[in-house]
């Protein structure tokens, strides 16, 4: 969640004495942090958390930590409430309080965090390995391909929205100058995975993990040398690859797509958790998706981020421009990794 939303969003926080005497703790300080409030307690630091979705997802959140628990502890810890449940309902909201892992947000720029980042995740991945629910959409193993081929449909259609824009602005015509190159890279992204292994390693229960598709690095916490990691909102089954992917996305987009970065993530976490050759490929078709240039169209023509325009033009024009870099750094991943 970026600055424009967070202060919005925190405003409907219900903070009242009532709501922590539900988690049995007592109040010393609390400020804001990004979208959710720090707490300090008699009971320690805490991490206050409003939950935007269901409770089956909650427990699916839970259920996940629990089982990853039993062989790989660095992950978040709910603190319980006064009668022993995870989240209180308080004015119409439902709401957590998360023990705070005491240490360091993972720096990208320092290579020591992203090999203990790397490592983390795999010994995390290997944790996971059959952790199986029933709630349907939390399984995402096998919907890749369709996704990809709805957000063409996507793509194509704030295309139109563009299009039909009698006033451009400049995010409109820098949307049009480049939107059929990512469509046709979005295509080669499908047609990559059409050619690799997906669908037969989405069948095959040790490929697929409980993923945290948010590795970003303040969701890792880097601490007594160890990965930590937090914040499981967006986590799901899915393929091991796919997570990973999203990790060297994370890591490489604000440093000129540097292959040299995600060599080193692939490596160190290969020295724990084994990815074979067609897993690779399944890699190469996920990082070839423009997932930027899909997320700022989204975000922009969809209105899903409440920013100025130039917020948005300003975006654009970054992704645009590292799109050279993004090139490059697929070509290099490509010879090196898929030989």
């Amino acid at each position: 969640m970026e600055v424009y939303d967070e202060k919005l969003y925190l405003c409907g926080y219900a903070l009242d004495t009532e709501l922590f005497n539900k988690f049995d703790v007592e109040i010393y300080d609390i400020y804001p942090l990004r979208s959710v409030f720090f707490v300090s307690t008699n009971k320690g630091n805490k991490i206050l958390k409003k939950i935007d979705y269901s409770m089956e997802e909650l427990t699916f959140i839970y259920n996940g930590l629990e089982y990853i628990k039993k062989k790989f502890n660095r992950v978040m810890d709910f603190h319980r409430n006064e009668d022993g449940g995870i989240f209180v309902n308080f004015k119409g909201q439902v709401y957590c309080l998360i023990d705070l892992v005491e240490g360091i947000e993972c720096d990208f720029n320092n290579p020591i965090d992203i090999c203990l980042a790397a490592q983390g995740l795999a010994e995390m991945h290997s944790a996971s390995e059959g952790f199986r629910h029933k709630i349907i959409n939390k399984d995402n193993s096998g919907k890749l391909i369709d996704s990809f081929k709805r957000r063409i449909d996507e793509m194509k259609f704030f295309k139109r929205i563009a299009e039909m824009h009698e006033n451009k602005n400049e995010f409109d015509n820098n949307f049009l100058k480049h939107v059929d190159f990512y469509i046709e890279e979005i295509k080669e992204s499908i047609d990559i995975l059409e050619d690799s292994s997906y669908y037969k390693l989405c069948s095959e229960e040790d490929k697929k993990v409980l993923c945290h598709h948010d590795l970003a690095h303040h969701n890792i916490i880097i601490k007594d040398n160890k990965a930590y990691f937090i914040d499981f909102d967006y986590a799901m089954i899915d393929l091991k690859v796919h997570d990973l992917a999203n990790f060297i996305l994370k890591v490489i987009k604000n440093f000129a797509f540097d292959v040299e970065k995600a060599k080193i993530i692939l490596n160190e976490y290969m020295s724990i958790n084994l990815i074979e050759n067609r897993e690779l490929k399944v890699l190469y078709g996920i990082l070839k998706f423009p997932e930027d240039a899909y997320s700022i169209s989204r975000d922009y023509y969809g209105r899903r981020k409440n920013w100025p325009n130039e917020v948005f033009i300003d975006r654009l024009n970054k992704k645009i421009e590292k799109e050279e870099f993004r090139q490059d750094f697929l070509n290099e991943f490509k010879a090196v990794c898929l030989v």
